[in-house]
């Protein structure tokens, strides 16, 4: 969730900055999170979603799992926060590269076979040119695995609300860069050129440059030669 530091008066008239360290209160959320957390345990309990067994066979008994819990509620559960190392542009970019993307890109994928499907991925605890592996997996872990990335029925998956719901953004951006001093934004509106649908080179990265297109069953069985060779041409000499 990205929260701004502040918002504009209720007149409209100028931009009302929170107090620092306003957006994590850890103590209460440790407090919200010991209540939830409990109350959520023993509703799993009582719906008889929860077994024990071995030492903890005695938890059966209502009495006893509500005893066993009691000294929990007295204890501090921690949240552990703290600012960003790099600032807010780093957890901008780290929130895109899961909201505006797929689970895998299709340069990942090598190939599909009666082995499995083979994808690349990066291994961090490697460095230099062997942190690019490659691991194959069966069809259906793929799909489970991929699947894992797809939205439930009914879910979104990015909500605005305050200064960015869709019914007001444009204002109200506008009056807060107004109020705070804030050069605008550049012109983003889409243009009528066509997008670049080419996808990167797999080598280097780099934007693929169409140099020649060639008609349906019209393509070259093989790559030219470097120098074209004449054959039966009488050899020329300099003289």
């Amino acid at each position: 969730m990205i929260v701004p530091g502040g918002g504009i008066a209720r007149d409209g008239m100028r931009w009302i900055s929170s107090r620092p360290a306003f957006l994590l209160p850890v103590k209460v959320l440790g407090k919200l999170f010991r209540r939830l957390f409990l109350t959520r345990l023993i509703a799993l309990r009582e719906a008889g979603r929860l077994g024990f067994f071995g030492r903890l066979a005695h938890l059966a008994d209502r009495r006893a799992f509500l005893r066993h819990l009691s000294p929990v509620r007295k204890k501090n559960w921690v949240v552990y926060a703290k600012p960003p190392f790099v600032g807010p542009e780093a957890v901008l970019a780290y929130l895109s590269r899961h909201t505006h993307r797929v689970a895998i890109s299709n340069s990942r994928l090598i190939r599909f076979d009666d082995t499995g499907v083979i994808c690349r991925y990066k291994d961090y605890r490697r460095d230099g040119a062997n942190r690019q592996q490659t691991m194959t997996l069966a069809a259906d872990e793929f799909i489970r695995r991929f699947l894992l990335h797809v939205l439930p029925r009914g879910f979104h998956r990015i909500r605005h609300y305050g200064l960015l719901a869709s019914s007001a953004r444009k204002t109200s951006l506008a009056r807060a860069r107004q109020l705070l001093n804030v050069a605008p934004s550049p012109d983003t509106d889409p243009v009528d050129e066509p997008t670049d649908v080419r996808p990167p080179c797999p080598c280097c990265g780099g934007h693929m440059v169409i140099i020649e297109t060639f008609e349906r069953w019209r393509h070259p069985r093989r790559y030219p030669l470097r120098s074209p060779v004449v054959r039966g041409a009488p050899p020329t000499t300099n003289g």
